[in-house]
């Protein structure tokens, strides 16, 4: 009998996982829901604005720092964003070996030499990658647990100012992008040095059916000043709240995954414990009739 309390015992562990797991799928679900909107009502002013970006680009002096195209690149900035909790299957894991393979085929030799400096953002960033050793200049531990656009511009802000003074020649950021909610994309993009012929073919793009001249006050370089670093602040908050929403999508699905699992192995041990329990009653039945018997000889 011992061995079915250890199974009942078992059976009860499992229900009682069970019921956390379809909670933590339900609140994945709305804050999926949440991640989600928030992303979508972003989407048009990032395209618009990279839209405006890339007409002003085309005409644009030499003399705008963040448009400075370096002869070469000595020094890298990566901007890998993460999340803060786990039990989301290989969300943080799948885009940090993407991460690290990226690394090891085009910034080995900075890596090794030194140049090349991490920005994390997430908890799960922050220990994968402190771990293995790299050269974390920025933790942004808990950055989920309070998302706002501020914050995402104080890092890029950094970047930006230390682009322009010359001290990093390349910033790439490090995301997945959300697809759908069982998958996602793991970009690896340089946002600095902003590409000129991108840019413009994102613009010819947009307005292909209606092309248009535009006269700008004061003038182009003035307003680009102001726009680009709004520009780059948006290609970050882009790719937060995309992370965002995959991390949502990534947990419910584990969670889905692993209340099914759950069920599955409930329904294996209920098996075990009727098999043991048939058992145990022909073993007693048995020995029932085994001394009943005994008492008709003597």
């Amino acid at each position: 009998m011992a061995n079915l309390r250890d199974i009942r015992n078992r059976i009860s562990s499992i229900q009682n996982t069970q019921q956390i797991t379809k909670a933590m799928k339900m609140v994945a679900a709305a804050k999926l829901r949440k991640a989600q909107q928030r992303m979508v009502e972003t989407r048009p002013y990032a395209k618009k604005m990279q839209s405006m970006v890339g007409r002003l680009v085309a005409s644009a002096g030499d003399d705008i720092d963040l448009l400075r195209q370096p002869a070469e690149t000595d020094r890298v900035l990566l901007i890998t964003v993460g999340s803060d909790r786990g039990l989301c299957g290989g969300f943080n894991n799948n885009l940090f070996k993407v991460v690290e393979k990226r690394i090891h085929e085009d910034y080995a030799e900075f890596h090794k030499a030194g140049k090349l400096d991490l920005i994390t953002i997430g908890r799960k960033a922050d220990a994968y990658f402190k771990k293995r050793k790299y050269n974390v200049i920025e933790s942004n531990v808990g950055f989920f647990d309070n998302l706002n656009y501020e914050d995402t511009s104080a890092i890029m802000q950094f970047a930006s100012e230390k682009f322009e003074k010359g001290f990093y020649d390349k910033v790439v950021i490090a995301f997945n992008e959300f697809k759908s909610v069982i998958a996602q994309n793991r970009l690896v993009e340089a946002v600095l040095p902003i590409d000129p012929v991108k840019l413009a073919e994102t613009e010819e793009q947009t307005d292909a059916s209606a092309p248009a001249e535009y006269i700008f006050e004061p003038d182009t370089d003035t307003i680009l000043e102001e726009l680009l670093p709004v520009h780059l602040n948006m290609q970050l908050w882009r790719a937060v709240l995309e992370s965002n929403a995959s991390e949502q999508g990534a947990r419910m699905a584990a969670m889905d995954n692993a209340t099914e699992n759950a069920k599955e192995l409930e329904r294996d041990l209920k098996l075990k414990y009727n098999q043991a329990r048939q058992s145990a009653i022909t073993t007693e039945i048995s020995e029932i009739v085994s001394g009943a018997s005994a008492l008709e000889d003597s």
